[in-house]
């Protein structure tokens, strides 16, 4: 059986990090993966010098494991996360189809089946959000956000571990959406804006309550 292209690797490692297959603080192996995604052990080796590269492994003496952010690093990527969140934001108010804002809509009716399973919701969210950069039709905009929501993958909880808060997240989503609909970029951006804060004062909460 040919190896998968390098290209392939990395993106079924990613893939795999992102939905939670695969936790911060894990260790990897080169062997496992090899036979997991049925490769030898070059296009997996090769992935985790690029995934290293960028910050989504890290070296754990001569392990390699899936990375953990610190404190600082998450209000870092918070900031930037709600600056470019925003620019999406007023952006699909401006651009977004009508079509668009339907799918977006009905992406949270059928989020609200999932309010009992936090990580369930935490994997539709990203989809939610995705479809809403998607909405934006700006493509480096939507290549930065991809690499924000990468980083993401490496925060140890999710906010909707929190009782309610999957409720009240969806509802938030709801808002966010009337502002596109309407076509109110200002008001699109203040609602992802207080949607995104929640969202780490949230994690803020349940880092400080497992400390």
């Amino acid at each position: 059986m040919p190896d998968l292209p390098t290209k392939d690797a990395y993106d079924l490692l990613l893939a795999a990090i992102d939905a939670g297959e695969y936790r911060p603080g894990d260790k990897l192996v080169e062997a496992d993966l090899a036979d997991r995604f049925g490769v030898s052990r070059t296009p997996i080796r090769e992935a985790f010098q690029r995934l290293e590269t960028q910050g989504v492994l890290s070296r754990d003496g001569r392990s390699l494991i899936v990375a953990t952010l610190s404190h600082n690093q998450m209000g870092e990527l918070y900031v930037v996360r709600m600056e470019l969140e925003g620019l999406a934001a007023r952006l699909a108010a401006q651009h977004a189809a009508p079509e668009e804002i339907r799918v977006l809509y009905l992406m949270i009716e059928d989020d609200r089946a999932l309010t009992g399973d936090p990580d369930a919701l935490s994997r539709a969210n990203k989809r939610f959000h995705r479809q809403l950069h998607l909405a934006s039709h700006n493509r480096y905009l939507v290549q930065q956000l991809e690499m924000v929501h990468r980083s993401m993958a490496l925060m140890t909880t999710t906010s909707f571990a929190q009782p309610g808060r999957g409720e009240k997240a969806l509802d938030e989503h709801v808002e966010i959406v009337k502002a596109i609909e309407a076509r109110d970029g200002e008001l699109a951006d203040r609602s992802i804006r207080g949607h995104i804060s929640i969202a780490f004062e949230t994690r803020l909460k349940l880092g400080a309550a497992n400390a």
